[in-house]
């Protein structure tokens, strides 16, 4: 499948990262769907859409994004994006400003070029197009777990990143590196939460605060000892701050008042 939907509720939709996939979100979707009316999809190039060839544009993504809502007759929904996916999360949002609701970022932030990563984009990049994909993949994906290879995910994880082609791997570096929504971010209208976990290597503080404070109605949330896939790693206390936070009266009120 390449899509899934399922609960009722508010419309909820998950939008997977970099070298995943919608079952990233296997720890959240039974729960979530409990109470809201959960949407994931593959994003192009990966998971049971690797067969494509992925897009090379943020912009191009959350063009996709809402052309799958579209074809679903989804008008308003909660959206939470995961890494690359919060970058096309913070498009979506800019794009669709009025139909937006609650909006969680988590372990992403503005400046696609990322700052401080464990390696540059350039580097990653470099190292596909002269070596292929296998070990800078495998290099990457043991950075979004506190314990490496030992986490009992990581080989799900690294199956999926198996899959994506060396261009799609590409092309999703270079659509990264070559965004930014810093300056726009006064103009999300959603209330937002920003999640971050403290100790991922891919996103550091200084864009976390960027969202946090770029973003006019933001709250943030910091998960300690926890890594770029806390989702996986501390599921349950991750998938209660998104619950509380999608719940809760003031992302209610928020939308009243923008109606």
């Amino acid at each position: 499948m390449n899509c899934i939907r399922v609960g009722s509720g508010p419309t909820l939709v998950l939008v997977h990262g970099f070298l995943s996939s919608l079952s990233y979100w296997e720890k959240q979707i039974e729960l979530f769907s409990t109470r809201f009316d959960v949407v994931a999809f593959d994003l192009p190039g990966y998971g049971g859409k690797a067969q494509e060839i992925g897009l090379d544009s943020i912009d191009g993504f959350a063009d996709f994004v809402l052309g799958k809502l579209d074809d679903l007759g989804i008008d308003c929904f909660h959206l939470m994006g995961h890494s690359m996916g919060g970058m096309i999360a913070q498009e979506v949002a800019l794009k669709a400003r009025d139909r937006v609701k609650g909006l969680v970022l988590y372990a992403t932030g503005p400046i696609g070029s990322l700052p401080g990563r464990f390696e540059s984009i350039a580097d990653s990049i470099a190292r596909a197009e002269s070596e292929g994909t296998e070990q800078v993949a495998r290099d990457t994906v043991r950075t979004w777990f506190s314990e490496g290879e030992a986490d009992p995910d990581f080989l799900r994880g690294m199956e999926l990143a198996e899959r994506v082609s060396t261009q799609t791997y590409i092309n999703g570096l270079r659509a990264m590196g070559g965004w930014r929504s810093v300056e726009r971010l006064d103009q999300i209208n959603a209330k937002a939460l920003v999640l971050w976990p403290d100790s991922d290597r891919s996103y550091m503080w200084e864009q976390t605060e960027t969202l946090w404070r770029g973003i006019s109605d933001a709250n943030l949330a910091v998960v300690p000892l926890a890594a770029h896939n806390t989702h996986l790693e501390k599921a349950n206390i991750f998938n209660l701050l998104v619950i509380d936070f999608l719940q809760s009266e003031k992302v209610q009120q928020h939308q009243l008042v923008r109606d």
